[in-house]
C-alpha cells in the first residue's frame, strides 16, 4: 500500500526535511512547485504542504505520517502524535513582556497575549489555570506591545535578539521546547511502509552521529583498547599476520574522534583511520 508522506513546502523545515528524505533513499524532490511527488520505486507519495497544515492532515487520516515542528503540531490541536524525533529545526517557545513590567508567568493573568500559536498558548495558560485574552496575529508579533494590542507576546525564539530589539524580555521558563517531528495519526497501527521509513531515517540518524575507526593494536593491549572504544554495540576484532597485532573497526561519536585518536595512539594503536558512514541498519 502507498505510504503518503506530507513534507513542509517552505519555511525552516522544508530544506531539511527534503534532505533527510533523500538520504534515507527516496524521490523527494520537486522539480518545479508541484504538490504531490511520486516515488514509485519506494511506492511512496510526497505532499507538499504548508507546515502549518500538516498535523490537521495527518491527524485527519487523510495522510499517513509527515513531518513538522512540535510547535505546530501542538498548537493544531490535531489528532495527530509524534513518533520520532529529527534533530533538526530546534527552536523553544516563550513569554515575552516590556522589560521590567512582568516578574512571574503567574502575572499573565488578565492580560492580553498576541500570538500566532494560539492552540499552544490556550494549551499552556489551561495547564496553568490562568485565563488571559489571546490576540491571534499572522507572521511577527513582537511590534503588537508597541502598536497598544497586546500586553505581552508568545512566540518561537532562537536567540532572543529580536525580542530585545522591540523592548521585550523573556518571562519564566519555555512553554515548549520543539524540533522537527515524524508524527502520525493518534493510535494508528504502523505498517510495513512505516517501519521501512524508521528504519530509513534512523538509520541516516545514526550515520550522521558516528563514524567508522579502524586502527592497529598489540594484542596485548586490545582489552585497554576496547574501553577507550567499546563502540555502538561492541568491536569487531581480527588478528593481523604481524604475530602479535589485531585489527580493531568500530564506531565512534563524531565529536569525540580527535581525543579517542589522540587516546589511543598514547596507548600504542597504529595506523589509526577513520571513515564517514553514509546508512546503516542497527
Amino acid at each position: 500500500m502507498t505510504l503518503r508522506i506530507a513534507v513542509p513546502n517552505k519555511g525552516a523545515l522544508a530544506g531539511p526535511s527534503a534532505q533527510l528524505l533523500a538520504d534515507a533513499g527516496y524521490r523527494a524532490h520537486r522539480d518545479g512547485r508541484e504538490l504531490v511527488v511520486a516515488d514509485d520505486e519506494n511506492d511512496v507519495e510526497f505532499f507538499f504542504l504548508r507546515p502549518r497544515d500538516i498535523a490537521v492532515y495527518v491527524g485527519s487520516g487523510k495522510l499517513d505520517v509527515g513531518i513538522t515542528g512540535r510547535d505546530l503540531l501542538v498548537d493544531s490541536g490535531a489528532a495527530a502524535t509524534e513518533l520520532l524525533t529529527l534533530g533538526f529545526g530546534a527552536a523553544s517557545f516563550r513569554y515575552a513582556a516590556p522589560d521590567g513590567e512582568l516578574s512571574s508567568v503567574a502575572e499573565i493573568a488578565g492580560r492580553r497575549v498576541a500570538t500566532s500559536f494560539p492552540g499552544l498558548v490556550e494549551h499552556d495558560l489551561a495547564r496553568r489555570g490562568l485565563t488571559a485574552t489571546i490576540v491571534r496575529l499572522d507572521g511577527a508579533v513582537e511590534t503588537a506591545v508597541k502598536l497598544g494590542v497586546a500586553d505581552l507576546i508568545a512566540d518561537v525564539v532562537e536567540t532572543g535578539r529580536t525580542l530585545k530589539a522591540s523592548g521585550l524580555a523573556l518571562l519564566g521558563e519555555p512553554i515548549l521546547t520543539s524540533e522537527a517531528v515524524l508524527i502520525v495519526k493518534r493510535e494508528t497501527r504502523l505498517r510495513r511502509e512505516h517501519e521501512r521509513l524508521l528504519r530509513r531515517i534512523q538509520g541516516v540518524q545514526v550515520a550522521a552521529r558516528y563514524v567508522l575507526m579502524y586502527y592497529d593494536v598489540p594484542s596485548s593491549l586490545v582489552d585497554k583498547a576496547c574501553e577507550i572504544t567499546p563502540g555502538f554495540e561492541s568491536p569487531t576484532i581480527s588478528p593481523l599476520r604481524t604475530e602479535g597485532w589485531s585489527a580493531i573497526n568500530v564506531m565512534v561519536l563524531r565529536p569525540e574522534v580527535n581525543r579517542i585518536m589522540d587516546d589511543l595512539w598514547d596507548l600504542g594503536a597504529r595506523g589509526i583511520f577513520v571513515t564517514a558512514i553514509q546508512a546503516c541498519r542497527l
